[in-house]
């Protein structure tokens, strides 16, 4: 069994700050660590604490929530990411949040979605930048869509890391399980750049 290490979460507030306070919630992608996201802090909204959290497993330098798709079949991929999702909600259970919004890139991107499917109703919304979404999951998938939380989903047109493949099929299960935002970015790779930023706050903004 998986678990999140709670001694690698990095706050942006210390824990006597923390209670009856929004909580957003940021998950790195393949390879990188907690350290990463983390930086897009002070573009953030102040409003909400923010924990970024380190995936359970090893890969490379750094860290992941689920094997790569390059390593393990989808089935194993899928379970390790449903694996890491009842991780991440038992971590949850532990904080003192008034309202819980996901931030993720890549990897931890599709974790955010892997979330909602697993507790449509816990989060406010779900930010994936540069990501897709795991195969569809038909004993989730049918409550997500009844409850269709806001998604903001930025990708870039230069980003050849995700498959066309995988973006069609992401664009279509988004849209059939979620209220969302999709922006474009022209000539931006598998990376996050200043215009998205600023999309995704105003995103935030409109719906929490």
């Amino acid at each position: 069994m998986v678990s999140i290490d709670p001694t690698a979460v990095v706050w942006s507030a210390p824990e006597r700050e923390r209670a009856g306070r929004p909580l957003l919630v940021l998950l790195h992608g393949f390879g990188s660590h907690e350290g990463d996201l983390f930086g897009l802090s002070p573009l953030l909204p102040l409003g909400p604490v923010i924990a970024s959290v380190r995936g359970p497993l090893r890969a490379g330098g750094g860290y992941s929530w689920t094997p790569h798709a390059s390593e393990a079949d989808a089935e194993t991929v899928t379970a390790g990411a449903n694996e890491t999702a009842v991780a991440l909600l038992e971590w949850l259970d532990t904080t003192d949040s008034t309202s819980v919004g996901l931030l993720g890139f890549s990897q931890g991107a599709a974790m955010s979605l892997q979330l909602l499917r697993h507790a449509p109703s816990r989060f406010a919304f779900a930010v994936q930048l540069s990501g897709f979404a795991f195969d569809a999951d038909p004993g989730r998938d049918a409550e997500l869509a009844r409850v269709r939380p806001p998604v903001f989903w930025g990708r870039g047109t230069l980003d050849t890391v995700i498959s066309e493949e995988r973006v069609t099929f992401t664009e279509s299960w988004l849209s059939e399980h979620s209220t969302l935002t999709t922006r474009i970015y022209e000539e931006l790779p598998h990376s996050i750049s200043q215009p998205e930023i600023s999309d995704v706050n105003e995103f935030i903004r409109t719906v929490w």
